[in-house]
């Protein structure tokens, strides 16, 4: 009888401890649904806040001699000091860092600081390697290490910050083709460009954050900025993807030379969506070169040993 009781007991807490499982796979989605959002509105605000910051301080003070204090324009002119001297390549930090998500206006010079800093830390480590070594080193390994230690640390920052680039970059491009699609529809029902912006930046919040936060800085930069062709061009320099680039380029002629929206969002879907279809079947065409070295390797010995293995136990006799 206690037997019994101990196992119908048991039987409850598994089920409750799967009940409770269940219910926090099913509310997982929504709270990281309601996060992404609430993160997305954080950082509109903020922009927003610095924007108006921005144009209130020059409608203050303009005329007067403004005072010396560290900001984003005095460590963007240290930041360029900098990079005249570390000889950057022709993608300059800055944009790399706003591609990559990084919008801490310090985050260019902790960047070239990283570049310096990384690879002596990691010579240091070579350092201690060979002062361990048991064995004496020829000097020309030992120089290589150092300098191959080096040279990583010096392009491994770069290196990280590219590939979240890069991830982002193919984010926004997945979903900007659908948003492209929303956006149309808005302009087509008479909404205003700026407010169709911010629109569909609420709505594919939560499928795409990135482009979300993009969308977001870019409506905010078109109602506090005078100058909206300086708001698309930092929006093509910050996304850095092709259809980004594409959607400023068509925006900037339809402002300048006052063409239709509406059509140029038009080929602008038609386009991206059918150069999102080129790249999915280019995947597929290369996915059999890829899994030729994984059957060698992993399917090809089982089907050997599953068709020759009877034969050879038979043959040995071992049967």
């Amino acid at each position: 009888m206690d037997a019994l009781m101990d196992k119908n007991v048991l039987i409850v807490i598994v089920s409750a401890l799967a009940a409770a499982a269940s219910f926090v796979a099913f509310a997982i989605p929504f709270l990281a649904r309601q996060e992404k959002s609430e993160r997305y509105r954080d950082i509109i605000e903020k922009k927003r806040k610095a924007l108006f910051e921005q144009a209130k301080e020059q409608v203050s003070k303009k005329g007067q001699v403004k005072k010396q204090e560290i900001s984003a324009a005095k460590s963007m002119v240290l930041f360029y000091k900098f990079q005249s001297l570390a000889g950057e390549a022709s993608l300059s930090a800055r944009t790399l860092m706003l591609q990559a998500g990084i919008r801490n206006p310090m985050a260019p010079l902790y960047y070239l600081i990283s570049r310096a800093a990384v690879p002596l830390v990691f010579m240091g480590c070579v350092g201690l390697f060979l002062m361990a070594a048991s064995e004496e080193i020829p000097r020309g390994a030992i120089t290589s290490l150092f300098m191959g230690a080096g040279l990583f640390g010096f392009f491994l920052p770069r290196i990280l910050i590219k590939n979240t680039a890069d991830k982002r970059q193919q984010e926004i491009s997945l979903a900007f083709p659908d948003s492209l699609d929303m956006l149309l529809i808005c302009v087509q029902g008479g909404i205003g460009i700026e407010a169709a912006i911010n629109r569909i930046a609420e709505t594919v919040s939560e499928h795409s954050e990135a482009l979300a936060e993009e969308l977001g800085i870019l409506s905010a930069e078109l109602g506090m900025l005078n100058d909206r062709q300086a708001a698309f061009k930092g929006f093509a320099s910050r996304v850095g993807s092709g259809p980004a680039r594409s959607f400023a380029t068509a925006m900037l002629q339809a402002e300048q030379y006052g063409t239709s929206i509406a059509r140029a969002l038009r080929v602008l879907a038609d386009e991206s969506r059918d150069a999102r279809m080129a790249a999915a079947e280019q995947k597929a065409a290369s996915l059999p070169p890829k899994l030729t070295v994984p059957m060698i390797l992993f399917f090809l010995p089982a089907l050997f040993i599953v068709i020759l293995g009877p034969a050879f136990i038979r043959g040995t006799g071992l049967n």
